[in-house]
């Protein structure tokens, strides 16, 4: 039996939370490293790099020629570490802190995680949630903290997980469902592409400070998909 055959999803217990709060911590702040790749490749910031060193070198000295870039690298490493660690951090003191109350105390949200036998007992190695939002007449679901396990991706749990959400949304009568990701999970938006959501808003609005997330070019994408 293979370990996607072994997975079940179902609503989160009080004694998940351990296991939870570690999968949201190591899975949010592993893009830390893709974000500053992706930042510190781009034709802009390697221009820049380049300049500095540039700089550097015709102020006289070989060692400014070093300090400048390394310098400025720092600089965006440190953005990019901030966009992801302040948000865990303000994440754990807020809705995660009381995940029953909540993702589970309403009739209309649900917090769900997959769970897999690993050795001779269970073990939870995914997660995802739906919250209900009304706008006006229109009742609707916006979906979070989809996260999974490195081992246990690429093997349809994601699309499961996403799919329990959407499935969830259908029966509550919502109109659609939403939710937001980062352009440095591209492999995300890729998923939630091929179960129908559609972009349809990017914006640089997050928990950390808009200068921290300008630098990092991080960009938050919107997605939908009507039910």
């Amino acid at each position: 039996m293979t370990p996607y055959e072994q997975l079940v999803i179902r609503r989160y217990r009080p004694a998940d939370k351990d296991t939870v709060l570690t999968l949201f911590s190591t899975g949010t702040l592993e893009h830390i490293r893709p974000c500053f790749y992706n930042a510190m490749t781009s034709p802009l910031y390697l221009t820049i790099t380049s300049t500095l060193c540039v700089v550097g070198y015709l102020l006289g000295s070989v060692f400014g020629a070093v300090l400048f870039p390394a310098a400025w690298v720092g600089l965006i490493y440190c953005c990019c570490h901030e966009v992801y660690a302040y948000y865990v951090r303000y994440k754990l003191r807020t809705d995660m802190q009381d995940i029953p109350g909540n993702f589970l105390s309403r009739p209309d949200d649900c917090f769900w995680v997959a769970e897999a036998e690993v050795g001779a007992r269970a073990q939870v190695v995914g997660m995802v949630a739906v919250v209900a939002k009304h706008s006006g007449t229109e009742k609707y679901g916006e979906m979070f903290r989809m996260i999974i396990f490195p081992q246990y991706r690429r093997m349809g749990l994601g699309f499961r997980l996403t799919q329990t959400a959407v499935d969830f949304c259908k029966e509550r009568g919502f109109s659609k469902v939403v939710l937001e990701t980062s352009s440095t999970q591209m492999a995300a938006v890729a998923l939630y592409s091929k179960v129908g959501f559609n972009r349809v808003q990017s914006h640089i609005k997050a928990q950390a400070a808009h200068w921290i997330i300008s630098l990092a070019r991080v960009t938050i994408i919107r997605m939908e998909k009507y039910l």
